[in-house]
């Protein structure tokens, strides 16, 4: 528990978001679909739709913290070390999961409500519910524009802006003739670049389409323009970033990479045999968190994994 500080903290958070997502509620979906209907009536409905809701927005609100925060670390690294501490992480967790749950529960009290999507195999926000009264439509428009909008602009706009960062830091070592990085630091380019195709686009690729959907049903009273398969995929997309987060953070994440080969050779030694960094990580328990600063020009470029 020593070791979960900053962006740590928030991708366990982020996978236990992802896990009980999947453990909780996707299971009632996949059984109403041997089905061919929705099982429970309106109970489940709102017992699955309040719950995706809470940990959608909660992942959402937790990949735009990873984000801001490795911003925060590239551009202002003093901010970060001050005030983006170990229980301040944790109260961005806090945050993450209380802001959900209310927003969430408003639906429960008469502003907006859950309903059976269009294809009947899932629950969610009653976005037809934009055409029944001013609230409904209120809290349509709120839920599109600052918990789906907003959160995306926060990934894409970080991520492009520490992306940027590297490439002009690449730039100078070039043309200063500094060859004793360029080439650690094109390496470490080609790491962000990766890593900014894989968060940014998994991201936007996942709930784009959802989006769009939704924002198409926002203004149409009826389902009659779009075939059921338009909303069937777009649903299962948005469902798929449950699946995918988890590989994309552990892959980026060193620290996650070494404690879990120490866990495999605990329990099979014959596993790491013949790795000796992971024998020697683990022997002196060395805590990992991103990576070394590298000067040009008297800035510092401090470049952290997820």
């Amino acid at each position: 528990r020593k070791k979960m500080v900053g962006s740590e903290l928030l991708c366990v958070n982020l996978a236990v978001v992802d896990f009980l997502c999947c453990i909780c509620f996707y299971p009632l979906s996949i059984l109403s679909s041997f089905n061919h209907a929705w099982l429970g009536h309106h109970v489940t409905c709102v017992y699955y739709g309040l719950g995706c809701y809470i940990f959608g927005l909660c992942g959402m609100f937790t990949i735009a913290a990873i984000s801001v925060i490795r911003y925060l670390k590239t551009f202002y690294n003093l901010v970060y070390a001050v005030w983006l501490d170990g229980a301040n992480i944790r109260l961005v967790c806090c945050a993450s999961w209380l802001i959900a749950a209310v927003w969430s529960s408003f639906p429960l009290f008469g502003w907006g409500e859950y309903v059976p999507e269009p294809y009947g195999l899932s629950c969610t926000i009653a976005w037809h519910s934009y055409h029944t009264s001013f609230k409904d439509a209120f809290y349509v428009i709120c839920s599109f524009s600052c918990f789906m909008l907003v959160p995306v602009l926060l990934i894409v706009m970080s991520q492009i802006q520490i992306l940027y960062q590297v490439y002009h830091f690449t730039y100078a070592l070039s043309a200063r003739g500094i060859r004793t990085n360029l080439r650690h630091t094109e390496k470490r380019l080609s790491m962000v670049r990766r890593m900014f195709f894989c968060i940014s686009l998994g991201f936007v690729t996942a709930w784009a389409p959802y989006a769009v959907v939704s924002f198409l049903f926002i203004f149409h009273k009826d389902n009659r323009y779009m075939a059921p398969g338009g909303f069937v995929f777009p649903a299962l997309f948005a469902k798929s970033s449950h699946i995918y987060n988890p590989f994309i953070y552990f892959y980026f994440n060193k620290a996650f990479r070494q404690e879990l080969r120490c866990l495999l050779r605990s329990f099979c030694p014959r596993l790491a045999r013949n790795r000796v960094g992971v024998r020697s990580f683990c022997q002196q328990h060395i805590t990992l968190e991103g990576s070394p600063s590298e000067l040009v020009g008297g800035k510092g470029l401090v470049w952290d994994s997820p």
